[in-house]
């Protein structure tokens, strides 16, 4: 196969999600000439359109623009999501060279030290914290992130001198084996995507496989207690617990969340985190240990863990007064609520906390239907919307209804999206909290706006 280097032109199909958007704009930013098709415009669509990529959302069919039609110099970049398209059926029965998303990052990953993030949970935060904290650093880096960064407002952040690429390393239909790591996080292997590996052993062995994968000259920066072998050397990380590093004595003092970190060469006190949260506290030793295994000093490490702002939708405040709190939260796995929901009674220990998730697929609700009610049963008052079917049919017998009957709360409904709005906008105290990674963002500004009047 050829070189990326050989490519004029790059094409995109499905130009608007996250991680497609992120390579759009490294090789618009590298000269080349960028264009794509997407569903429906977004914001992100918006972006690249202010940047100079021209995006359109209609299937042109075999009418693709005269200047992508030489098969020699377009690159065809697709991403896995996309259903029936004429411009897809085009291409491929052109000549054209049609690749995966992950598969470019791995080709790129090979031109370059390729810093991995990978995890059913907190691959975003964690890839966004370890891009902020090299940024700030002497190191710099180049990074495709799964989500909007806070501190870049953007999901693709570059240097023209760094040698360090950080990828978030998406398990989803195993792409992450696309990947030639150099080093890697690992955040957690919790069964998920059950709908391709099938089962819990085999979702296991494709963070093994990915494992095997790191340069044997890198590192794998290991959270304690996960089950994985590598060449290269392994060090582990856990909060109040044995480990290579250690983070202990979390507290929250004047709204500042901070944790005092231990490991056989360091004793540091009072690790100030931009971002609270207990999984955030964890994902900060992650980056810590592997800051120091690149040579980044306390001094570097410190500065950019204290100004991480975090990533849009990812414990993200959207209010924040001595009343009334509003956070906006991705989570949609119960080990995720869990994590949300517990740091959230940390920080507001004598707030009633009100809960709006949407469930995610159908086949993952019947997979963790009582993990999702445990988890779920926590809050005070718990709103469930309509399950997202993303690429789903519906499942007999999987619904919110069904859900919501294994909850364990008094205070609890399943409602449509508006009407939840219109149940919370008058609320004047406690936390609010949207949960879930399908379309519940539709709602998100709309909430704000009624609570902030």
């Amino acid at each position: 196969m050829r070189t990326l280097e050989t490519y004029k032109k790059i094409y995109f199909l499905g130009i608007g999600g996250i991680g497609m958007s992120a390579l759009a704009r490294y090789f618009n930013l590298k000269g080349l000439n960028v264009s794509g098709y997407d569903k429906t415009p977004t914001p992100l669509t918006n972006e690249l359109q202010k940047e100079g990529i021209e995006v359109h959302f209609e299937d042109l069919g075999s009418q693709i623009p005269s200047n992508f039609s030489n098969a020699s110099e377009t690159l065809v970049v697709y991403t896995p999501a996309i259903k029936k398209l004429g411009e897809f059926d085009f291409f491929k029965n052109n000549g054209f060279t049609l690749l995966k998303r992950a598969e470019v990052l791995g080709l790129i990953t090979r031109t370059s030290k390729g810093l991995g993030v990978a995890g059913t949970h907190g691959k975003t935060t964690t890839s966004s914290m370890l891009t902020h904290i090299l940024n700030e650093s002497h190191l710099k880096c180049n990074a495709f992130l799964g989500g909007i960064s806070a501190n870049f407002n953007t999901n693709f952040v570059a240097s023209k001198t760094s040698e360090f690429t950080v990828i978030e390393a998406d398990e989803f239909d195993r792409s992450f084996l696309q990947l030639s790591p150099f080093g890697s996080i690992i955040t957690s292997t919790d069964a998920d995507h059950l709908d391709i590996y099938g089962d819990a052993q085999t979702f296991l062995k494709g963070f093994q496989d990915y494992a095997d994968q790191i340069n044997p000259a890198g590192i794998l920066i290991l959270k304690k207690g996960l089950n994985l072998t590598s060449s290269a050397p392994i060090i582990t990380y856990a909060i109040n617990e044995d480990a290579d590093f250690k983070g202990e004595n979390l507290k929250v003092e004047s709204g500042v969340f901070a944790m005092d970190i231990v490991s056989e060469k360091h004793n540091w006190k009072n690790i100030e985190l931009g971002l609270p949260g207990i999984h955030n506290a964890e994902n900060a030793l992650a980056c810590i240990a592997f800051c120091l295994f690149l040579g980044l000093s306390e001094e570097e490490i410190r500065f950019g863990l204290k100004t991480f702002k975090g990533v849009k939708r990812r414990f993200e405040y959207l209010i924040r007064t001595p009343k009334l709190v509003y956070i906006d939260d991705y989570a949609h796995h119960p080990t995720e609520i869990k994590a949300l929901v517990d740091s959230v009674k940390l920080l507001y220990p004598t707030q009633s906390i009100t809960g709006i998730f949407q469930p995610h697929l159908f086949s993952r609700t019947k997979d963790f239907m009582n993990d999702f009610a445990q988890e779920l049963s926590k809050v005070d008052e718990l709103i469930l919307l309509p399950i997202y079917p993303a690429r789903e049919e519906p499942m007999e017998g999987i619904t919110s209804e069904a859900l919501l009957e294994m909850c364990t709360l008094n205070n609890k409904k399943v409602m449509l999206p508006n009407d939840a709005v219109s149940l919370l906008s008058e609320r004047t105290e406690g936390v609010i909290l949207t949960i879930g990674a399908g379309d519940i963002d539709r709602i998100v500004l709309q909430l704000k706006e009624k609570l902030s009047r």
